[in-house]
Parts: C-alpha cells; sequence; structure tokens
C-alpha cells in the first residue's frame, strides 16, 4: 500500500511538472490532469502473466522481433522511438499532404503541440498505478533501440506513450485532412506496431494507448479553445494546400465586440428593416466583422468618443461578395418597390446604378469598412443625425446643410473622431467610413457573415 501511494503521488508530482513545463514553452493546456479522464477507471487491468491474454502479448513480442529483419520496417521504428514533437510530426507530413513546422504551419503546429500536450498528461498516472514489467526486462533481452534501455528500465509499460502520441496525432491530423484519414491513422497504427517491434511494450499496452488517445480527443472536444484552433488548424491547411482561396481566408478578420465590447450592433442586412426588406444573402448571424487592423483602430475610436459620453453603434461592417450579388439582383428588378417609402423615395429604381447607390463592388467586402452612428450614453437613444442609415438621397451626404446645427454638430463628432484614428469618410454617406492603408486593398471576400 505504501508503495502504491509513493508510485501515485511520483506521478501526480510528474503532472504537475508537465504542467510546468507545457507554461514555459507558451503550450496552452485546453485541461489540466485532473480535469481530464482518468484512465484507471477507464482501462482494463493489463493482462496477468497466466492466460492467453499474455500468450498473445507474448506472441506479438515475438513478431516483433522478426520484423527486425525487415530493415525498411526496423528503420521506422528507430525514428519511432524519438520523444520528441518535431520528429513525430516530421512522420506525417507525406500522409498528411504538408510538411508540418512552427514556421511554416504555426496554427496546425499549436493546434497539435496544445491539443498533445493536453492528451499526454492522462498516461502518466495509470503507468505508475500498474507499474508493469515491460518485454524487453521480463526476457533479459536488449532492444532494437539499446539506448532507450537505460531510461525506460524500471518504468511502468502500460499504457504506451509512444502509442498513444502517435495515435493521438493521427486523429487530431485526420480531422484537418479527413480526405486522408485513411493513410494518416495508418502511419497513427504503424507508431504503435513499432513500440512493439523494438521490443518496449506489449502488445495490449499499444492497444490500450489508442483507447487512451480516443478518450483524450473526446475530451478535447469539449473544449471552445481546441474547437477553436481547430478551425485555424483547418483554415491554414487549406490556405496552403490550395483548396482555399484567398478570398474565403477568415483567419485575418475578428468578432468585432471581442474588440470593442461596448459597441451596439444592428446589424440592418441581417434583418428585414433595410432597402431590400429582407435578409441579405450571406448574413448568417447578426454579428460584425472586420480585419484585426480595421477592429483595433475601430477600438481607439469607442475609447475616444465614450470619454465624450458615446457608444458606438454598428449597422454594417465586413460584407461578402454574396450579399453585393443580392444587392445587383434587387436593383434589376425594377418592379419591386417595397421599401421604397422609406429609403429612396425620390429616386427611380432604373437609376439606382447610374447614380453610384448600387455597385457590383463594394469596399465592405474587403473588410476594413464600417458604417455606424453614435449612442448617447446619457439619454441612451441613438443621436439625431438628420438622418437614417442606408438613406438615399442628398441628405445623406456628410456635409448636406439641411439639418440642424446640432444634426450637423453631431455628424462632426462622429467624423472627426474616425479621422483622428486612421479612417476616411466618402462624400456621399455620413455612417460610412474605410481604414486607411487597409490590409487588404485588391481582396473581395467571400466567407459569411457568422461568429468566427
Amino acid at each position: 500500500m505504501k508503495k502504491t501511494f509513493i508510485v501515485l503521488l511520483a506521478a501526480f508530482l510528474f503532472c504537475g511538472s508537465l504542467q510546468m513545463q507545457a507554461q514555459n514553452d507558451n503550450v496552452t493546456l485546453y485541461f489540466s490532469a485532473e480535469e481530464m479522464p482518468d484512465l484507471i477507471k477507464c482501462l482494463p487491468p493489463p493482462p496477468d502473466t497466466i492466460g492467453v491474454d499474455f500468450a498473445h502479448d507474448i506472441l506479438r513480442y515475438m513478431w516483433g522481433k522478426t520484423q527486425r529483419c525487415d530493415s525498411a520496417r526496423a528503420a521506422i521504428a528507430f525514428r519511432d522511438a524519438v520523444w520528441d514533437y518535431d520528429s513525430l510530426f516530421a512522420e506525417f507530413n507525406v500522409p498528411f499532404g504538408l510538411e508540418i513546422s512552427k514556421n511554416g504551419t504555426p496554427e496546425i503546429y499549436k493546434y497539435l503541440v496544445n491539443s498533445l500536450s493536453t492528451i499526454d498528461q492522462t498516461r502518466v498516472v495509470p503507468k505508475a498505478f500498474y507499474h508493469r514489467k515491460r518485454p524487453f526486462e521480463r526476457f533479459r533481452e536488449h532492444m532494437l533501440t539499446v539506448y532507450e534501455e537505460k531510461y525506460l528500465s524500471g518504468e511502468g509499460s502500460y499504457p504506451s506513450g509512444h502509442s498513444q502520441r502517435g495515435y493521438a496525432t493521427a486523429l487530431l491530423l485526420s480531422e484537418v485532412n479527413p480526405a486522408n484519414a485513411d493513410t494518416i491513422m495508418a502511419r497513427g497504427f504503424m507508431c504503435g506496431e513499432s513500440r512493439v517491434i523494438v521490443g518496449a511494450h506489449w502488445q495490449s499496452d499499444v492497444d490500450a494507448s489508442r483507447l487512451c488517445a480516443a478518450i483524450g480527443m473526446a475530451r478535447l472536444h469539449t473544449s471552445p479553445a481546441f474547437l477553436e484552433q481547430l478551425n485555424k488548424a483547418q483554415v491554414e491547411f487549406q490556405r496552403l494546400t490550395g483548396l482555399l482561396s484567398s478570398s474565403d481566408d477568415a483567419s485575418q478578420f475578428v468578432n468585432l465586440t471581442d474588440v470593442v465590447p461596448d459597441a451596439i450592433l444592428e446589424i440592418r442586412y441581417y434583418s428585414t428593416y433595410n432597402f431590400v426588406g429582407a435578409r441579405v444573402d450571406g448574413y448568417l448571424e447578426p454579428i460584425a466583422l472586420l480585419t484585426r487592423q480595421a477592429a483595433d483602430s475601430l477600438r481607439a475610436v469607442s475609447d475616444d468618443l465614450k470619454k465624450q459620453g458615446y457608444r458606438l453603434k454598428i449597422y454594417d461592417a465586413y460584407r461578402p461578395q454574396c450579399a453585393v450579388d443580392h444587392f445587383v439582383r434587387w436593383a434589376a428588378d425594377v418592379n419591386d418597390t417595397l421599401m421604397k417609402p422609406y429609403f429612396y423615395p425620390e429616386v427611380p429604381r432604373d437609376r439606382l446604378f447610374e447614380l453610384g447607390y448600387i455597385a457590383k463592388k463594394s469596399g465592405h467586402t474587403r473588410g476594413s469598412t464600417v458604417d455606424l452612428t453614435l449612442f448617447d450614453m446619457a439619454t441612451e437613444k441613438e443621436v439625431d443625425m438628420g438622418g437614417t442609415f442606408d438613406w438615399f438621397g442628398l441628405e445623406s451626404h456628410p456635409d448636406y446643410r439641411g439639418i440642424t446645427s446640432e444634426q450637423y454638430h453631431n455628424r462632426m463628432i462622429l467624423r472627426e473622431a474616425m479621422l483622428r484614428h486612421g479612417f476616411k469618410p466618402i462624400g456621399e454617406e455620413w455612417w460610412h467610413f474605410t481604414l486607411k492603408g487597409e490590409p487588404f486593398p485588391y481582396t473581395y471576400f467571400t466567407f459569411p457573415v457568422k461568429k468566427l
């Protein structure tokens, strides 16, 4: 009993050291060791030294020794024995279809390292608890990888850490590139066989480790941070392999309210209260997206205006190309006048293109343009700008003088704050501003408006 307690204490201390190492290496653990499933409760105990299960382990150990005669397979087993992430990932470059590296594929690399570091924690306690003697120790024979004997001797073999890590890597990469899942998983399976071949593990150790990897993956899928990083890894893979065009890539965009939490959203094109009179194509959720640079500059605007007693109210930000196409189709249908009294009572439908109210391209689609107004924190009302958003007419021009001095002053408060923090206006709409030096001046994005 005392020995078991000491072994378990050492295991928990080792888990703690893993967490400390993760912090020092800038690794994000999605769950602590205590939050991960207890594998002692999940796994059956390793086979006893008598019975058919252990006989099978012995037969597989003998099989492994025969595989050492195959120089190509032995070389793979040697490589699979290396205990570091970069060496492991290199083994999956071919089946995955892309070279994995910290600099070349940063999102995929982060996804793998964070996930494996989290899953790695689960093997420590059962290895210490069962403290199973390894095959090379029981038979008093040398391993194929003789250099491992020094630090594996006396360490429990159930489950196999190398096998768990290799199989988990295969599961993780299969989610990034599901089209290659068969070859990826086959390589992950080989990682376990390699541990039998070198004499480090029994077959039952390896079988249990694959289950451990699957259990760990199931737990990871309950983490929003993991799912977010998985999405980033998928987008990076698609972009680097040509499966994702630059216009489909939302990786440089942010949810505006994550950066400007005080912003009020009234996304008109998600609603039916707009000049079309229906929800516009591409607006799947009532949220605002912007490029990181535009959102950061808008945060400075927000901080500036809050000192003056205002919050920002957002009508529209990034607009996908399919939404612009929707506007074009709507404009071509001269019989649709449902919203004419509310947005364009004096503009003939057949002149919308000619007068520039509708165009086949929009600055919004480049991701750094925003439509907005001011919200007065004292009155808890929208500030009177002397005209409504998306009004087709001269009244929408920022310098229109047919409004009161107070209304004009309100427009200038918004305009000057936007100018101070790097935005430029246009001459036709008081609510419309684009970031100077926008990061994607020639890219018209196509991904839908939904939470990133």
